[in-house]
């Protein structure tokens, strides 16, 4: 059994109020667990009724574990929470932050004070965010942050239309030259939520990344993450470090343990080949980690690259600092439409999941997944390892599993669109040495 955790009973508060209510209703699933002296203010475009004028000024007002009520109408400003607080706008349909010229729309900022200051227990919901600079909604060194209910678009206008180049990200980044960090990006952020926001017309969707301390423990859920044209729908990439920010001799602080569940991530990375799949896992050099993260139950079609993609494009012999792309698992996803996946990780056609790594890779599970639509519904190439799939519906005829490397693949108790199993007339196939696939399942699985 696969388990999301709840870090406490205000966490769970506002996932349901995520599910089941927007805008200032999600303040009756908080109040019960907030201070009893905590203050609610408010904001409306013209700083009537006892209300601010701008965000930004009801956000300095306020105390931490106050209350910010934002009215409909549209705010030009960039908003910086460096404090416990809940800013709950009446709705994202009504409720603008215009961030043209500024370098986001809203910067969750724990990197304010020392390396590794923090900030906690932070609540945004009901906001259209549009025209940063870089990215809509940037959290950086923060713990117990609920991103709910928000509409992100249209931001990284830094980036050069048609070259996926961006210019001028801040130091901190340092591997989002490329597309500016996307629309929603969490940097060193542990035990938060990413419920029901919509992240499209963007460079990418949602990222998750380590330049600033480790990221792990999130949950990305029920999200729609769409027409991201230079990278992909949602990414965890393990990067190197800010040492701008926390000094330190170490490679990575790594992506760990993170939710990617419910969520429908489509039609990414059209305006450059190859640039975004639907949901992306990556540590790219020696001594970075992507582990144990777990995508389950997504909806992953129409994307540039293949619906799961998994990379790593360089392993160095010891000394050198190993590569971790290991024990993720991918689970009950349908999976559809998809492209190829290109470069030194070249696919032979449009493909569901894509894992390859010079590395050793091990502990990586592929189960229940619906995969349709696809030239090779999975494809594997490591040097050394194993894949682990089982419990698959392959529904097209083409290659079901394609071994593309010297590790082995344990792929039995998989439906191949057919009962007489891999190879058999009607049914895909399996490609390539190593894929055992012996006993196959007789129907498709019916969890």
């Amino acid at each position: 059994m696969i388990h999301v955790f709840a870090n406490s009973r205000r966490n769970s508060a506002r996932i349901h109020a995520g599910k089941y209510c927007s805008g200032f209703a999600i303040l009756l699933a908080l109040g019960a667990s907030g201070a009893a002296s905590a203050a609610t203010l408010c904001v409306n475009p013209g700083g009537t009724s006892g209300c601010m004028s701008t965000i930004s000024a009801a956000v300095s007002a306020a105390s931490a574990g106050d209350t910010i009520l934002v009215g409909a109408g549209t705010y030009k400003e960039q908003v910086t929470i460096t404090k416990s607080l809940s800013l709950v706008g009446a709705s994202h349909n009504s409720v603008y932050l215009n961030a043209t010229g500024f370098s986001n729309g809203i910067f969750i900022n724990g990197m304010w004070a020392a390396p590794n200051a923090g900030v906690a227990d932070v609540l945004v919901s009901g906001f259209t965010v549009k025209n940063a600079t870089y990215e809509g909604i940037l959290v950086a060194n923060a713990t117990n942050v609920s991103l709910v209910d928000n509409l992100v678009s249209d931001n990284n206008r830094a980036l050069t239309p048609g070259t996926g180049v961006c210019n001028g990200i801040p130091a901190f980044e340092t591997n989002e030259g490329q597309d500016c960090g996307e629309g929603i990006h969490l940097i060193g952020v542990d035990h938060s939520f990413l419920i029901h926001n919509e992240s499209t017309h963007n460079s990418g969707g949602i990222l998750i990344s380590d330049e600033t301390g480790p990221t792990f423990d999130n949950l990305v859920k029920g999200n729609n993450v769409h027409d991201n044209g230079y990278a992909c729908g949602i990414t965890m990439a393990s990067h190197g470090p800010a040492t701008s920010v926390v000094p330190t001799a170490r490679i990575s602080f790594g992506i760990t343990h993170n939710t990617i569940a419910n969520n429908h991530s489509w039609n990414n990375g059209l305006l450059l080949p190859g640039a975004g799949a639907g949901v992306g896992i990556f540590a790219p050099f020696p001594g970075t980690t992507s582990s144990g993260n777990v995508v389950i139950n997504n909806e992953l079609n129409g994307n540039a690259l293949p619906g799961v993609t998994m990379h790593n494009h360089a392993a160095a012999p010891a000394p050198a600092p190993a590569v971790n792309l290991n024990d993720n698992m991918i689970v009950g996803n349908h999976i559809y439409d998809n492209a190829a996946d290109g470069a030194d990780a070249f696919t032979p056609g449009p493909t569901g999941i894509n894992v390859y790594s010079v590395a050793p890779i091990w502990g990586t599970v592929i189960a229940q997944n619906v995969i349709e639509n696809e030239a090779v519904d999975i494809a594997f190439k490591a040097p050394v390892g194993q894949l682990d799939v089982h419990f698959n519906d392959f529904r097209s005829t083409g290659i079901g599993i394609d071994n593309l490397g010297a590790a082995t693949i344990n792929a039995t108790d998989n439906w191949w669109h057919c009962a007489a199993g891999p190879g058999g007339s009607g049914c895909s196939t399996a490609a390539g040495a190593g894929v055992a696939t012996t006993p196959w399942l007789a129907a498709p699985f019916n969890p």
